[in-house]
Parts: structure tokens; C-alpha cells; sequence
């Protein structure tokens, strides 16, 4: 049987996480951003899965040679997340291993759904590597920031569209003060709206993922580049690692990626499924 395992147990899957995995899976485990995980043993967990806070997926850790956990996992989606999943309005079910021998396991055992896939980048950086240089000027129109105590307090609503803010936050961190402990920032202002956000998504150690969105009348003006740029050198400032975890098609984010010079480190393979 497939448990939900209490956070104050976390610790008990470190040793099961590949360190040269995913990021997002040690951030979780450390509790220092919020998800759920699911064993095959609360005492002795051997195999299971991890629930991402953020709904952004689930990742399969731990042995994929556990033949009783993977008989069990289509139950435990059909019985446990999808009642959970329809709560939160998420239809899709998207899951990666933690180590690519979850593949073989993932295709087998998904195999009578309509399983697609897709093809999933990860970069990190090292400050020799760091194109500097190459960062753009944007128009004066545009105003970078710091985000900051302040900002999210936002006395006398200076900044209209503060929930965009809120919102990109909430989906990694529990509360915008669990985010300026663990995590960093900036934005980029245009008149009294935020135009675009770059920030510690997930954090494991010293080493912080990069989420990033603009708004979509103000892309093609190179704030992208702009922002993680600031956010890049602010990590070396600070003895912090940037690690940037995009899709193969999505190109504007590789662009990116790869301009400031970000080296991609590993690739892995992502499944999805409807489960409405």
C-alpha cells in the first residue's frame, strides 16, 4: 500500500534522492519548499513518489525495482491523487524519475493511458562560465527591482497588479516570508505594474532555481535576459549556484538559458496523462 508520509518524516527518503537529479526533489525532501510524499513504507521507505507544492508534477524516487510500489501506483493515482488533483483543478498528471531507470517503469506501467512525453533541460552555471557581457539595455521606460519586504507589503498600493506577484510566488513557497528567507529576486516595473518576475523557485542548498515570466504585451524586449541577468550575478555575490530547468521546446527560455551562459548538465524525460 502506497502512504502519504508525514513531513516531520521527510528525512527518512535523503538517502534515496539522486544527487545528481532533479533539484526540485531535494528542495522538497529538506522541507525547505513545500510538497507531498508518498512510500511504500513510513518507517523504511524504499520507493516513492514526491508531489511537488507547486502542482507542477511528481517525481518517482527511490528503487524502480520495487514490484509491489509500482503494481500499486495505478490505484494510488486512480484512489488517492485524483480525488486530490480535482480539488485544485489539475487534470493532468505529469511525472519524471528522479533517476532515468524510472523510464522503463513509467512506460509500463502507464501504458494503457494515453502516455505522451516530452523532452526536459536542466543548466546550472559556474561564474567562469557567466557571459556578462552580453547583458542587454532595455528601454528607460522600465525599472528593475529588488524584491523585498516592502514590495509585497505594498503600503498604499503603489503597485496595481501586485496579486501577479503574490500568485508566482504562492506557487513555490508557503508565504512570501519563507521566500525572502530561503529564496531571491527581482522585478522589472513598468508605470505601476509589474512586468516581469525572475526568482528562486525551488532552493536546495546553495543552489537556487530560477523561475522567470513576463507578461506577454511587454516580451520581445529582452527583459527576460535582463532580469536573469541581475539574478545571475546577484547568486555569485552571495556564493549561490543559478540552476534553470525548462522544456526542449521551449526555445525563448533555452535562448535565455544559453545567452547568459548557462551550461546544460543533464536532460531527463517527462510523462503525462489526463486524469479527468
Amino acid at each position: 500500500m502506497i502512504l502519504e508520509l508525514d513531513k516531520a518524516a521527510f528525512h527518512k527518503c535523503r538517502k534515496l534522492i539522486n544527487e545528481q537529479g532533479q533539484l526540485e526533489a531535494i528542495a522538497v525532501v529538506d522541507s525547505i519548499n513545500p510538497g507531498r510524499i508518498f512510500v511504500d513504507d513510513v518507517n523504511e521507505p524504499t520507493s516513492g513518489v514526491i508531489w511537488l507544492g507547486n502542482n507542477d508534477g511528481f517525481i518517482f524516487f527511490g528503487s524502480e525495482q520495487n514490484e509491489v510500489f509500482n503494481k500499486e501506483l495505478n490505484d494510488f493515482i486512480n484512489n488517492v491523487i485524483k480525488p486530490e488533483a480535482k480539488k485544485v483543478q489539475l487534470k493532468w498528471f505529469e511525472g519524471i524519475g528522479n533517476h532515468e531507470k524510472w523510464n522503463t517503469v513509467i512506460e509500463k506501467a502507464f501504458e494503457h493511458r494515453k502516455l505522451g512525453r516530452w523532452n526536459q533541460k536542466v543548466y546550472s552555471l559556474q561564474q567562469d562560465d557567466y557571459k556578462g557581457s552580453l547583458e542587454p539595455e532595455i528601454e528607460q521606460k522600465y525599472k528593475l527591482v529588488k524584491m523585498c519586504g516592502s514590495l509585497f507589503e505594498n503600503d498604499h498600493n503603489p503597485i496595481k497588479n501586485i496579486a501577479f506577484l503574490q500568485s508566482k510566488i504562492s506557487e513555490f513557497w508557503t508565504s512570501s516570508e519563507e521566500f525572502l528567507t530561503n529564496g531571491m529576486g527581482y522585478c522589472i516595473l513598468f508605470k505601476d505594474e509589474i512586468v516581469s518576475v525572475c526568482f528562486s523557485g525551488f532552493v536546495a542548498g546553495n543552489v537556487h532555481c530560477i523561475d522567470i515570466e513576463t507578461l506577454e504585451t511587454h516580451r520581445r524586449k529582452k527583459l527576460a535576459q535582463k532580469i536573469a541577468h541581475h539574478f545571475v550575478e546577484d547568486c555569485f555575490k552571495n556564493n549561490m549556484i543559478p540552476y534553470w530547468d525548462c522544456m526542449e521546446m521551449n526555445k525563448p527560455s533555452v535562448a535565455v538559458a544559453e545567452n547568459i551562459g548557462l551550461q546544460n548538465i543533464f536532460n531527463y524525460v517527462g510523462y503525462d496523462f489526463s486524469i479527468e
